[in-house]
């Protein structure tokens, strides 16, 4: 039995905010007597809102009121009411996830569908969405190779790599179209890490400059350069760390790719070639001709995105109830909680503990969000473990794979397919200590990048409900 839901997502990044409304056909894939699999078996794009630049207050501040008026303008253009939408997602991203408001951009937002995934995106999660909305997860997965999405926005470069559909890695630079924009022919402003760097480069340029087009270009060839070398295609040159956003870690230099991907407004200028060099007052287009001419990535198969400026734009979030098994662990005093990003194990990785915890260190970090104190729920089949110590084995495992990333006070959130709840849980409090907070839920089916909304008990506290909300990208 197959059902039609509409959905709206919403992006609001550094330089621009948009949204789009879907239709959605759901099914439940698995069989009878089996964890249901809900999932999206058709999706159709029926409004795509013009993109517009994000109203800011300040430089640390979003316009809320204008972002909002943006949104019921849009919601007026489409003929969509808030009624008539069943699910949706939020998503902010870049600089705009830092802006001392961006909570409350969220909140005024929230009334205008149902139960939103929200997203405060860090440089890592942000990665792993704009990798995502390009396509390149699959991509990697379908060709078996190692390829890498670089979305090159206007305050940041998010890049994602992956191997065989796994991903191995993630990092942030800053290095965007709008780190200094144009206006009436002369530099109205400037992002000050990269004021310093030309300085360092012998291309001065400050606030109230000429726009000198050779000098810009310049500027835009080095920031090229540092791209190519994020990626390993060049060796790394003396300062290139200082690039990479909050102090954060470049790729591992083991890492080496067959193919990338470009997503982001500058990508949409790769791909388009818009004319003159300052068509959206910024350096967007002087630095995608940059990157169009950096030889370092010809030596790499350059693969086409899904989509570019929109990449990290949800296409729609799927939300499905479920109801936990009747064998489970939780603490009641943290019910409810709501959107809580997953981390699935994949199952060919379950027999091999190791594996599971290479898994946990690797990802649970990009889906932190704003702190490790975040909760993420670890999901597992856990098909195949059956006895005590099987069980024991599996809560050591993710204990591992968790200490040196979560601290004490978030809660441990496990859940499996496999009717082990009650006893997984009871193991993982006992490794953990009783001050740590364990949540372990069964007979429920998710995947790393959903997010989950976890009730409060019902039948007398021997299950609890379960909303889980898919980000759909689009395609």
């Amino acid at each position: 039995m197959s059902e039609k839901i509409k959905s709206v997502g919403i992006d609001i990044g550094t330089s621009t905010t948009q949204l789009i409304f879907s239709e959605l056909t759901i099914r439940n894939l698995a069989g009878s007597y089996r964890v249901p699999r809900i999932k999206i078996v058709d999706k159709r794009v029926i409004y795509k809102s013009a993109i517009y630049f994000t109203p800011l207050q300040s430089m640390a501040a979003i316009d809320t009121a204008a972002v909002k008026a943006i949104m019921q303008k849009e919601y007026q253009k489409a003929g969509i009411k808030p009624e008539d939408l069943q699910t949706g997602a939020v998503i902010i991203t870049g600089d705009s996830a830092r802006k001392d408001n961006a909570d409350s951009v969220i909140e005024e937002l929230s009334d205008m569908a149902g139960d939103f995934v929200v997203a405060t995106a860090g440089p890592d999660l942000e990665s792993v969405l704009s990798a995502r909305g390009a396509g390149t997860d699959v991509l990697s997965r379908e060709q078996e190779k190692t390829i890498a999405n670089i979305d090159i926005g206007g305050g940041t470069s998010n890049i994602a790599v992956y191997q065989n559909g796994r991903l191995m890695g993630t990092s942030c630079l800053n290095i965007g179209g709008r780190l200094i924009t144009v206006e009436e022919g002369r530099i109205k402003n400037i992002f000050p890490d990269l004021e310093r760097r030309a300085e360092k480069m012998g291309q001065p340029i400050h606030r109230g400059d000429q726009a000198d087009v050779e000098k810009l270009k310049k500027i835009c060839r080095q920031l090229a350069s540092d791209l190519a070398q994020a990626l390993n295609l060049k060796p790394r040159e003396a300062g290139h760390d200082a690039l990479y956003t909050n102090g954060g870690d470049p790729l591992d230099t083991s890492i080496h790719l067959d193919g990338i991907t470009f997503s982001g407004g500058v990508a949409a200028c790769l791909y388009e070639h818009p004319s003159g060099s300052f068509p959206y007052g910024d350096i967007g287009n002087l630095l995608a001709q940059a990157v169009r001419e950096e030889k370092a990535f010809s030596t790499v198969e350059t693969y086409p995105s899904r989509e570019t400026i929109r990449a990290t734009v949800v296409g729609a979030g799927s939300h499905t109830m479920n109801v936990s098994g009747s064998t489970i662990r939780y603490e009641a005093g943290l019910l409810p909680i709501k959107n809580i990003p997953v981390l699935k194990i994949r199952e060919e990785d379950e027999d091999t503990p190791g594996k599971i915890t290479q898994t946990i260190q690797r990802e649970m970090p990009v889906l932190l969000g704003n702190g490790e104190t975040s909760p993420v729920a670890i999901a597992l089949s856990a098909q195949n473990t059956q006895t005590f110590a099987e069980i024991q084995t599996l809560a050591q495992t993710i204990v591992d794979g968790t200490e040196k990333v979560l601290k004490r006070s978030a809660p441990l959130i496990v859940i499996t397919e496999n009717d082990i709840g009650k006893v997984l849980g009871n193991a993982l409090s006992l490794l953990v200590g009783r001050e740590h907070p364990v949540i372990s839920l069964d007979g429920l089916y998710a995947d790393t990048g959903d997010y989950i909304d976890i009730g409060e008990p019902v039948a007398g506290g021997r299950v609890c409900p379960v909303i889980i909300k898919t980000i759909v990208f689009n395609s």
